[in-house]
């Protein structure tokens, strides 16, 4: 990345950026982690929000958003009460390699949380979802 590719400014002198526009998108704890469990195939709310640990308000909020920037799309699986499952749309499928990196920085970099058995949780012993 040079300079150079990112010289562009706004009349505020921000630098004008697609990083940027991305991250207006993306760009928070819950969106990525909805991204990443969707990648994972799992589509519930109750189940989103369970793997994630975001409360509800703010995972219905995320679910929204990233559904009107056309990251995510509901698809109704029960009738009554009325149920949605979400899955990724061709854009959101597309950050999944970008989360792959972002993984793989954190394993080097971040400093690792334990899981509940006591392993470093890139150790852990995966749960298979659904």
């Amino acid at each position: 990345m040079t300079a150079t590719e990112f010289d562009i400014f706004a009349s505020d002198g921000t630098r004008v950026c697609s990083i940027a526009d991305a991250l207006e998108l993306v760009g928070d704890r819950w969106s990525l982690l909805v991204i990443r469990e969707l990648g994972f195939d799992v589509r519930r709310f109750d189940q989103i929000q369970n793997r994630t640990g975001a409360p509800r308000q703010m995972l219905t909020a995320r679910l929204r958003k990233l559904e009107d920037v056309g990251i995510v799309e509901r698809s109704k699986y029960q009738d009554r009460p009325v149920r949605y499952e979400y899955l990724l749309t061709a854009a959101g499928r597309e950050l999944i390699p970008v989360l792959s990196m972002l993984r793989q920085w954190g394993e080097r970099h971040a400093p690792p949380r334990i899981a509940s058995n006591g392993l470093p949780a890139t150790a852990a012993t995966p749960v298979k979802a659904g």
